[in-house]
């Protein structure tokens, strides 16, 4: 439905790689072939419905991992290719549904199998960058109203601690580099007009390793197609690096 979206925004952002996540469709019927004429080479997984992520490149990849070990292969969120020596790591972070649910757990469960894969990932890969919904906020800058939002779902303390782990394997957050503000989100609800009010979450996440902290030329967010007509409830967090 929304290939339209990704086919303008990308006239508008040639990005040399880009990651996408909730695709809710099945390989069969995922559309590569119009993505492969605006110049990108492909890769994606998904299933019907729910989950399911593709990863973008204008240049080749090679070493594509599909699934991440140690959690369930059925639900598709997970997407790993090295491009032009950087390793490139898209996921879609389970939700959780509410703190102390099966879905919380098996988020935190999720969380630490990616940071599992991480560790040895990085043992092989100085240049990584872990891009995607991570369904967290990092910390109450990242979240609209703090107060109202309290020990819930995508803010509580083991989420953030997760979070933690993955900067303590040595990978910082690219937006928050250069920037301490408040108030800056990537996701909106639909409901109660919360992108016009900006009542919104910075829940999308690139975490990169120092190598390319040091390349890093800005990271931001761009609002532009949460505006547009049916658009997603996220939008494009964009990192640029000298390379």
């Amino acid at each position: 439905m929304r290939l339209p979206h990704v086919q303008e925004w990308l006239a508008e952002n040639p990005v040399d790689v880009l990651c996408l996540q909730e695709t809710k469709l099945v390989d069969e019927k995922f559309p590569a072939l119009a993505l492969q004429e605006l110049g990108y080479h492909v890769w994606y997984t998904g299933q019907k419905t729910y989950n399911g992520v593709a990863l973008l490149s204008r240049l080749e990849g090679v070493d594509p991992v599909y699934d991440l070990p140690g959690v369930d292969a059925a639900q598709k969120r997970f997407l790993a290719v090295t491009i032009n020596g950087v390793r490139v790591v898209n996921v879609y972070i389970p939700n959780g549904s509410s703190v102390g649910s099966d879905k919380y757990d098996y988020k935190l469960q999720w969380l630490e199998a990616l940071q599992e894969f991480l560790a040895d990932e990085l043992t092989r890969h100085d240049k990584l960058a872990l891009l995607g919904d991570y369904n967290i906020a990092p910390d109450d800058r990242d979240v609209h109203d703090p107060a109202a939002w309290a020990d819930g779902v995508l803010v509580s303390e083991p989420e953030r601690a997760a979070f933690g782990k993955l900067q303590q394997l040595g990978l910082s957050d690219a937006f928050r580099v250069g920037n301490d503000e408040a108030g800056w989100f990537s996701w909106w609800d639909y409901r109660q007009g919360a992108f016009r009010r900006n009542m919104g979450l910075r829940i999308d996440h690139i975490l990169v390793t120092d190598a390319l902290r040091g390349a890093l030329q800005n990271c931001h967010i761009d609002k532009t197609p949460r505006a547009w007509e049916r658009p997603s409830d996220h939008a494009p967090v964009i990192a640029e690096f000298s390379l």
